[in-house]
């Protein structure tokens, strides 16, 4: 980046959850080339602990939807227009956006910061509201594509996924799951098509169990327990199960994760926080194209059998349940158990 070097920088990534927590290497990239700016982060209010403790950010711009939107309903604007003078009394001199969209287009314009990067193919013509367009072809990881903004910036250096959480939310983990070795198991997902059948993560924990694992936690969304009704039923009856579905903060939902001797999860959320932690983990997948929104750098812990050429999209019920009904539960353990110790188990694959 050329001329004056900015003071002031806003990050533009408002959601999905995942999203968020896969966007922290532009916020570290741009921390240590700029590291006496202010960098803040536009992020959905819902979603702000995701990020709200990196030591690379200076503030959270929260973004609240919601309360936008049930406002906007009913002809009232109060909220909206408070919501922009949030973006406008910090004065930002640079607007990243991570998002490419629209509306997030829209928030960097509305900072009427002068300089506004984002990329050159922004989707429902949100490049218009940019001033430097950085092409990124769309083939790329999502990380990689979003750090490609950074580089046009002369941000360069390994990408760091880490994330961070609270030592309020570490203390209430470690109180609730005392235990070390517990796997964390995220069975639920936004979309049907991306859940892998509830009876084989009930089978799986059994196995699990069976094999000596000392303790299992349930993670999920609040309203989430209807996706996994087998596995919920099994926690009730087994105390070595913990069932947290719905019960934690998104803060203490990723000191489980933190904290766990190893992850398995749908296509969601607490993948990317498995990620950001460098947890041993296990994704499962399938209509999802991993090498775009896989788990970054960790292509080795997706099981999938979605063949090359088979295209499928994740808001098909029907496809995307067959492609994950390709997962059995004999391969899952057998990974786990890798993970776990070092090895598959030595009589080989579970039968039945």
């Amino acid at each position: 980046m050329t001329g004056q070097e900015p003071r002031s920088i806003l990050i533009v990534r408002p959601s999905a959850l995942g999203d968020v927590c896969r966007t922290v290497p532009v916020l570290a990239r741009l921390r240590a080339r700029f590291p006496n700016a202010r960098i803040d982060w536009l992020v959905q209010d819902v979603f702000a602990p995701a990020v709200r403790h990196h030591p690379g950010l200076s503030g959270v711009v929260p973004f609240p939807r919601h309360e936008i939107s049930h406002d906007l309903r009913r002809l009232k604007a109060g909220s909206y227009r408070a919501f922009v003078r949030t973006l406008r009394e910090p004065r930002y001199d640079l607007v990243l956006d991570a998002q490419g969209l629209l509306r997030s287009g829209w928030f960097a314009r509305a900072t009427r910061a002068r300089t506004r990067v984002g990329y050159a193919d922004a989707q429902e013509f949100g490049w218009l509201f940019l001033t430097r367009r950085v092409n990124a072809p769309r083939d790329m990881h999502t990380v990689d594509r979003m750090l490609a903004l950074t580089e046009a910036l002369g941000c360069t250096g390994e990408p760091d996924m880490r994330l961070y959480t609270s030592p309020e939310d570490q203390r209430w983990a470690a109180d609730q799951e005392p235990a070390p070795g517990a796997v964390v198991i995220a069975p639920t997902s936004r979309w049907a098509g991306k859940q892998w059948p509830d009876e084989r993560f009930a089978a799986l924990a059994e196995r699990l169990l069976r094999e000596g694992v000392p303790r299992i936690v349930l993670a999920g969304a609040k309203g989430e327990e209807t996706q996994c009704p087998a596995l919920v039923d099994l926690a009730r009856r087994e105390p070595r199960i913990s069932n947290r579905i719905g019960t934690t903060s998104i803060g203490q939902l990723m000191a489980l994760i933190e904290r766990a001797a190893l992850l398995v999860a749908n296509d969601s959320a607490p993948v990317h926080m498995g990620v950001g932690f460098a947890r041993p983990l296990i994704a499962l997948y399938g209509p999802t194209n991993t090498a775009r929104v896989g788990p970054y750098g960790r292509a080795g812990d997706v099981i999938s059998h979605r063949p090359g050429g088979e295209d499928a999209s994740h808001k098909d019920e029907r496809a995307g349940a067959a492609l994950m009904t390709r997962i059995t539960v004999d391969e899952v353990l057998d990974a786990a158990l890798h993970r776990l110790h070092g090895s598959a188990r030595p009589d080989g694959p579970a039968q039945g």
